[in-house]
């Protein structure tokens, strides 16, 4: 009789981050309940922005605990990633998931703080404060969809270079589809202000995750 010797990768911390996802998600809907509801309808009507999109703080708790599960998220994604097409710096590095949910955590916050500085150099605080929180509410959705392929990758279908690819492009589809929804809004802006929208676009939209990108792979 043959022995093949079979390599079992503990996930039992992400396991533990993602119950910790779900509790977050728990917490948000039992003591924000009907502001959940909306925002679970985010693909379906945009009244969630009409509600809370206008006077609503970004630093809400609401949005800080869903950005806090977005990060976890993401960052467990990236990680499966790595463990598909890298994984001998899955095995050489064992604070691999940290560095990456610091790194984007640092990428989207000093993102965000830029477009901030920008935004107030222009005096267009209240259209990019209302496009920011577009953009926050629709990644925090996005963040929900990490954590159900993250389960499915983690207990039900081991991940594969074919389904993590498949699930990235979809992700990537929604978030394109979420930002041309919020240019769309801001149609009439946008094309007063052609040239600096593409400046915008190139260097505050599409350089810094190439930037990434080079960085991680």
């Amino acid at each position: 009789m043959d022995f093949s010797e079979r390599l079992i990768n503990s996930t039992d911390w992400a396991t533990y981050l993602l119950v910790g996802c779900f509790v977050l998600y728990a917490l948000s809907k039992y003591y924000y309940p009907k502001r959940f509801h909306e925002f679970s309808l985010l693909p379906i009507t945009n009244q969630y922005f009409f509600v809370h999109g206008k006077n609503d703080e970004l630093n809400h708790p609401f949005n800080m605990m869903l950005f806090v599960a977005q990060l976890i998220c993401v960052s467990v994604f990236v990680f499966l990633v790595f463990e598909v097409f890298n994984p001998m710096e899955v095995q050489k590095n064992e604070w691999l998931f940290l560095q990456i949910f610091t790194g984007y955590g640092i990428f989207i916050l000093m993102k965000f703080s830029l477009e901030k500085i920008i935004a107030n150099i222009f005096s267009l605080d209240e259209i990019i404060n209302n496009y920011l929180y577009q953009k926050l509410s629709y990644r925090n959705f996005l963040g929900i969809i990490f954590f159900i392929g993250n389960l499915f990758f983690l207990f039900i279908y081991p991940p594969t270079t074919v389904s993590l690819v498949v699930f990235a492009g979809f992700a990537l589809a929604l978030n394109t589809i979420a930002l041309l929804y919020s240019y769309k809004k801001n149609g009439n802006l946008i094309f007063r202000n052609f040239f600096y929208f593409i400046l915008y676009l190139c260097a505050l939209e599409i350089a810094p995750y190439i930037i990434l990108y080079k960085t991680l792979f």
